[in-house]
């Protein structure tokens, strides 16, 4: 079982509990119906293929009929798909369905919007651990269905030496120094990723070698350009650190490969989304 699979079994044990006694009282066993997933405020649709997945944990007898798939621009009045079958399956479902798919579509709309403006350059946005616990797997795939790209997904595929790393190791040349070793004792494949906070540690790293990407904490627009010439190319490059959507286009400007973007999962407005009965 993935934990996808996990989370929505853990979010229906959480909504329904023993029953859903408002459900149950009202509606006849037998009975069947259909509801419509409609759009009621523009951006990206994101979660389609996650709320298949709901319908058909939670009654594989479900029928879902898709007419705008993720990642598709929407507006208000479209109709996204329209779900048949018990309508007792209907209701339960409904309230983990748009929870999902309200976030999901938040969180690709704004990162479309951050992607659009990065167009013409290199510079690729990305996010970051800073997700809804429990909800990264959905919260990325949304990035993703966004135009943006994955950073890690946590701490167990790739290795991040921040500040806290480097001072607890010593400094820089410790902790990359140890994270090596640490990968040839444990024959683990595993990108080594740095951050840098000004040009001297940067010139550190350059020094000592042994990484993949060096980021550039907090540096200012004229030192991240300053950085990216002295790496020459010879390590990726991130920056990091109080970027906003305005100034996003200026970081990259500076030919920095990758900026990350906090914003894109840690305080989205959900897209305005309704289930009802047609």
């Amino acid at each position: 079982m993935d934990l996808i699979d996990e989370l929505i079994k853990l979010a229906f044990a959480e909504d329904i509990g023993e029953g859903d006694h408002t459900t149950l009282c009202c509606i006849p066993a037998e009975a069947e119906g259909a509801q419509k997933l409609l759009v009621k405020e523009a951006g990206i649709l994101a979660g389609v293929e996650i709320a298949r997945r709901i319908f058909n944990t939670f009654d594989p007898t479900l029928k879902m009929e898709v007419f705008i798939h993720d990642g598709a621009e929407v507006k208000p009045g479209d109709v996204a798909f329209i779900v048949r079958g018990k309508v007792r399956s209907l209701l339960q479902t409904e309230r983990l369905m748009l929870n999902v798919m309200q976030r999901m579509s938040g969180i690709a709309t704004v990162t479309r919007k951050y992607a659009d403006r990065l167009q013409g350059l290199k510079t690729k946005v990305l996010d970051t651990r800073k997700t809804t616990p429990g909800m990264r797997m959905l919260e990325k795939e949304a990035v993703k269905i966004g135009g943006g790209v994955n950073h890690r997904i946590g701490l167990f595929d790739m290795i991040l030496l921040k500040d806290n790393h480097v001072d607890f190791a010593g400094g820089i040349t410790n902790a990359i120094k140890r994270a090596n070793e640490y990968c040839k004792a444990n024959k683990k494949d595993l990108k080594i990723e740095i951050e840098v906070r000004s040009l001297d540690e940067l010139e550190e790293v350059m020094a000592c070698g042994g990484v993949d990407r060096i980021m550039l904490d907090n540096f200012t627009p004229e030192l991240t350009r300053k950085a990216v010439e002295r790496i020459g190319g010879k390590y990726e490059t991130e920056s990091s650190g109080g970027i906003t959507f305005d100034t996003l286009r200026t970081y990259a400007e500076c030919g920095v490969d990758y900026i990350s973007v906090g914003a894109l999962t840690h305080s989205v407005k959900g897209l305005d989304l309704s289930f009802k009965a047609c």
